[in-house]
C-alpha cells in the first residue's frame, strides 16, 4: 500500500524504502563496501532544475556508476532509438519537479513473463557525496536511467541483484521482443549440459550476415568475457552498446564495415587502429573521417569489422519491434505478424519428465503447434526467475535457472503414437542451456507439430511461457494429457489403484539386500498390448509426513508361463525403481512385453510398519 510521509506530502515508497535493505541481498558482491556510506537523496537535492530526459538526445545515455550492471545500461541504450518502446516503459506526463502536482512518485512498466506490468518508485536515490554512485545520465541534470534503474532494483529485489546478468534479458524486459545470443568465438558454451539424444538444430545466421538495416533497427550488445587486448582496462565480463554500423571506401577502393561502440562506463577506452588518433583514418577522404569522428560522443569509438570479432566473445540481438508489437525477422526481413502464447509448468512426478535422456521424457508439457501454410516460424521457450536470491557462494551466472530445452516433432495427424514419435529425433530443436530463454528458428510446412519444452534433470521443477511468432496463419494449443480410461493419441489406458502395508514381523521384508524381501506385498497386473514404446507407468506412493519419510523403492518381475506364484529371491526383476528414495512417492515409466506381472514394494529398511498405495497405468487398446 502506498503511503505519503509528513514531510512536505512526499511519497515514500514502503516497499521499497531508502534502507540497507533496498540496496543488499546476500553481501556477496563488492557492493558491501558501500555499508554506511550511502545517502538518500531526491533529485532537487542532488542538483537545480532536474529533468527526466535532457534537452539534447546524445546526453540522456546511461553512464554506468559503481554497480556492475551493465548489461542493463546496454538495453536502455535501446530505448534511446525506438520512442514507442520508450513511452511504454517510461509513461509520457508524469508529474515532474517544478510541477504543482508533483509528489515524487515515477511509475515505470517492464515486461515480465508475457505481460506488462507497472513498477512504483519514490524518487530518493542513493548517492555518496551528494552525488549518484549508481547508474546515471551523461547529463548531471537528467535522472530517467537513475530511476529506471531503481524500478529495476525493486522488480528483483534490491540493487545487489542487479550486479552481473545478461543484455538478452534486459532488452527483453524492456521490449518484450525476443533476443538471441552468438558466440563470436564458435564453441559451445562448457556450461551446456549433455543431452546425447538431443541434435541442436543452429540457426546458421551471423551477425556479418545481418543487413545495415536489420543492424539499426536492431538493439545489439556486445560482450567480454575476458580481458580484451584493445581494452585492456575492462578485465573480465563487461558489456557494451552497439549504436552505429556504417560501410567506407578507403583511397585505396577497399570497402571497409565500421562499427560505433559505447562503453556504459562513459570513456573511450579503445587502443586500436581506429582510435581517435590511430591509423586507420588516414586511409579514408579526410571529410569521411571528419564525419564518422565528429558523430562520437562521450564514451564512444569506432572499430571495424575485424576487430570486433576478435575483442569480443559475444552479441546479444534483439529483434526489431513495430509500433504495432510485431517482431521484425532477423533472418529475412519479414515482419512476423501472428504471434501466440501460452504458460505452462514442470511439476515434479507428473510433467517435469527431464530431457531424453529419462524414459520419462514423455511426460513433459506437451503443445499442439497447427501451421496453416508454409511460413517462417520462429518459437522460444522463457523459463520463469526463482524470486529467490542464489545461495551464498553459489554463482551469479545461472544459479536461479534451469537447463532447458525446446524440441519440435512433425505429425502426420493429431491421433498418432506418442512414444514412437518421441523415440525418433525431433525435426528442430535447441539443445539444453541455462539460458532464461532459447529460440528456435525454422520455416514450417502446412500441418500438425507437436512441441515439447523440457528441463535437463528429471523432477526439476519450474514455470514457462512458450511463445510462437510467425510468417503465416497459426494456432497453438495445450495437449492434455488424457484421464485413466479415456481415449488417447497413444491407445487406451488402464488403471489399477492398490492400498496395503508394509507390517513388522509378516510383509516388511526390505530391500533385495535382505533375504526377506520376499515377504513383502506383491501385486499382481497384466500387460496386453505393446505399441513399440513405453507402455506402462508404475507409481509407489507412502502415507508419511514429508519430515520423516522412509526410503522406498519397487520391483516389478515378469511371471513365468504356466506359473502362478513367484519367488523373487530366485529371479531378476525386469524393472527396478531404486536406489530407494526418501521420497513421498517415486514412479517408473517403462515398456513391458504382454504377459503377467507382480510388482513387489519395499523399504530399503525391514521391520519397519508403513501404509503404501500403488498405481499402474498401462495401454490395453490401440485405436
Amino acid at each position: 500500500m502506498e503511503t505519503e510521509s509528513e514531510h512536505h506530502g512526499m511519497f515514500v515508497d514502503p516497499d521499497f524504502p531508502a534502507e540497507e535493505s533496498s540496496l543488499f541481498c546476500d553481501y556477496t558482491t563488492p557492493l558491501p563496501k558501500l555499508l554506511g556510506d550511502v545517502t538518500w537523496l531526491r533529485p532537487q537535492e542532488i542538483c537545480k532544475q532536474p529533468q527526466l530526459f535532457p534537452d539534447d538526445p546524445v546526453e540522456a545515455h546511461p553512464k554506468q556508476g559503481i554497480l556492475g550492471d551493465c548489461w542493463l545500461l546496454c538495453a536502455c541504450s535501446m530505448l534511446l532509438k525506438n520512442q514507442h518502446l520508450l513511452n511504454k516503459v517510461f509513461p509520457p506526463e508524469q508529474p515532474l519537479w517544478g510541477d504543482r502536482v508533483y509528489h515524487g512518485e515515477f511509475r515505470v512498466q517492464f515486461w515480465q513473463n508475457g505481460r506488462w506490468i507497472e513498477v512504483r518508485v519514490d524518487d530518493q536515490l542513493p548517492c555518496i557525496n551528494d552525488t549518484l554512485c549508481f547508474s546515471r545520465c551523461q547529463s548531471p541534470r537528467a535522472f530517467w536511467v537513475a530511476l529506471l534503474e531503481k524500478a529495476y532494483a525493486k522488480l528483483h529485489g534490491s540493487y545487489e541483484r542487479l550486479w552481473a546478468g545478461q543484455v538478452s534479458e534486459a532488452v527483453v524486459d524492456l521490449s518484450g521482443t525476443i533476443a538471441v545470443r552468438w558466440n563470436l568465438k564458435g564453441a559451445e558454451s562448457p556450461q551446456q549440459p549433455n543431452d546425447s539424444q538431443t541434435q541442436h538444430t543452429p540457426n546458421g545466421m551471423r551477425l556479418s550476415e545481418l543487413s545495415l538495416e536489420l543492424k539499426e533497427r536492431c538493439a545489439i550488445g556486445c560482450c567480454v568475457h575476458s580481458a580484451p587486448t584493445g581494452i585492456p582496462e575492462l578485465g573480465q565480463f563487461h558489456a557494451m552498446s552497439v549504436m552505429e554500423w556504417t560501410n567506407v571506401t578507403t583511397t585505396t577502393g577497399e570497402q571497409v564495415e565500421l562499427i560505433r561502440i559505447r562503453n556504459p562506463w562513459g570513456r573511450r577506452s579503445w587502443t586500436g587502429v581506429w582510435r581517435e588518433s590511430g591509423s586507420g583514418w588516414a586511409s579514408l577522404e579526410p571529410s569521411c573521417s571528419q564525419a564518422l569522428l565528429g558523430r562520437t560522443a562521450e564514451g564512444e569509438f569506432w572499430m571495424d569489422e575485424t576487430e570486433f570479432q576478435k575483442e569480443f566473445d559475444e552479441v546479444t540481438v534483439g529483434y526489431p519491434l513495430s509500433d504495432a508489437g510485431h517482431l521484425q525477422s532477423i533472418y529475412t526481413g519479414s515482419y512476423l505478424t501472428h504471434s501466440h502464447q501460452i504458460g505452462g509448468c514442470w511439476v515434479k512426478c507428473h510433467t517435469a519428465g527431464g530431457c531424453r535422456n529419462n524414459n520419462t521424457f514423455s511426460i513433459n508439457p506437451k503443445f499442439w503447434l497447427k501451421v496453416c501454410e508454409r511460413g517462417e516460424v520462429l518459437l522460444s521457450l522463457l523459463q520463469y526467475r526463482h524470486p529467490e536470491p542464489p545461495a551464498e557462494g553459489g554463482t551469479q551466472q545461472h544459479s536461479d535457472l534451469q537447463a532447458i530445452a525446446l524440441h519440435v516433432w512433425k505429425v502426420e495427424k493429431k491421433h498418432f503414437n506418442l512414444m514412437r514419435t518421441l523415440n525418433n529425433p525431433p525435426l528442430v530443436s535447441h539443445t539444453h542451456a541455462y539460458n532464461r530463454e532459447v529460440v528456435v528458428h525454422t520455416h514450417l510446412n502446412p500441418g500438425f507439430y507437436l512441441l515439447v519444452p523440457s528441463t535437463f534433470l528429471q523432477g526439476a521443477e519450474g514455470r514457462f511461457l512458450l511463445r510462437v511468432h510467425s510468417s503465416c496463419s497459426t494456432s497453438l494449443s495445450v495437449m492434455k494429457s488424457p484421464p485413466p480410461l479415456q481415449h488417447c493419441s497413444e491407445g487406451e489406458w488402464e488403471t489399477i489403484s492398490s492400498h496395503g502395508c508394509w507390517s513388522v514381523g509378516s510383509t516388511a521384508g526390505g530391500s533385495r539386500n535382505f533375504t526377506t524381501h520376499g515377504l513383502n506385498p506383491c501385486i499382481p497386473f497384466t500387460v496386453t498390448y505393446d505399441p513399440g514404446g513405453n507402455n506402462t507407468k508404475v507409481t509407489l506412493c507412502q502415507n508419511r509426513p514429508e519430515n520423516s519419510l522412509h526410503a522406498i523403492g519397487f520391483h516389478i518381475y515378469k511371471v513365468p508361463d504356466g506359473d502362478s506364484l513367484l519367488s523373487p529371491g530366485a529371479m531378476s526383476p525386469v524393472v527396478s525403481c531404486v536406489p530407494h528414495a526418501h521420497s513421498q512417492e517415486v514412479s517408473v515409466f517403462c515398456r513391458l512385453q504382454p504377459g503377467k506381472y507382480v510388482i513387489i514394494p519395499s523399504t530399503y529398511q525391514p521391520e519397519l510398519t508403513l501404509h503404501l498405495h500403488t498405481i499402474t497405468r498401462n495401454i490395453w487398446k490401440y485405436p
